[in-house]
């Protein structure tokens, strides 16, 4: 098995060069300091933490609220591995409005870097592929980024782009971890004033 050498500081910003265009949810841990250093965390991101494989149930069914919305859920290897059934519920719904990226360093960062299951074989992308998800790409160079980012913004169908990255550090973002506040800031971005009236 071929060691990825791409570092996720400098994948993630070529792979969503237009993150206002999306409404972005992340997993936790390296994949929400990916997506909270992507847009500043900006009112359109939500950043989950402590809640290991909600990133992508959460993602489906944003989505699915919010058809006209484009949707990216950023998500980790083991965050992904934890819910693998959410694969096979995006590939039944098959949401056109779904972007999903795993940035994968083949470790648990959230619980110790322990060895995860990537390293040892597992394939995202074939899971993804039967799970029904038709369009995918698997990330190991620059050379695979431009198709893959332009699959993330523009395919008609859930897309599953699976990053394979080094064990750099994901970038130093310092997050708000104020959830109160972050669902209220994120509310606001996604529904109309009569909506947030209700």
């Amino acid at each position: 098995m071929t060691t990825p050498t791409l570092d996720r500081k400098i994948a993630v910003p070529l792979l969503v060069p237009s993150p206002e265009d999306y409404l972005i949810v992340s997993g936790l841990a390296g994949a929400a300091r990916d997506a909270g250093a992507l847009t500043n965390e900006a009112a359109n991101t939500y950043l989950l933490g402590g809640a290991m494989g909600g990133g992508l149930p959460m993602g489906l069914g944003l989505a699915l609220a919010q058809p006209e919305r484009r949707v990216l859920c950023v998500v980790g290897d083991g965050d992904l591995t934890m819910s693998m059934g959410a694969l096979s519920t995006v590939g039944v719904s098959q949401p056109g409005n779904l972007a999903i990226l795993c940035v994968d360093n083949g470790h648990y960062g959230e619980t110790g870097y322990q060895v995860g299951h990537t390293s040892m074989g597992v394939d995202l992308e074939t899971i993804a592929r039967g799970s029904g998800i038709q369009t995918t790409h698997t990330v190991l160079s620059e050379d695979d980024i431009a198709k893959a980012a332009r699959a993330l913004k523009e395919s008609n169908g859930p897309v599953f782009v699976w990053l394979r990255v080094s064990t750099e550090e994901p970038p130093a973002y310092k997050r708000n971890f104020d959830a109160v506040e972050r669902k209220n800031i994120f509310r606001r971005a996604l529904l109309s004033d009569d909506e947030l009236s209700l």
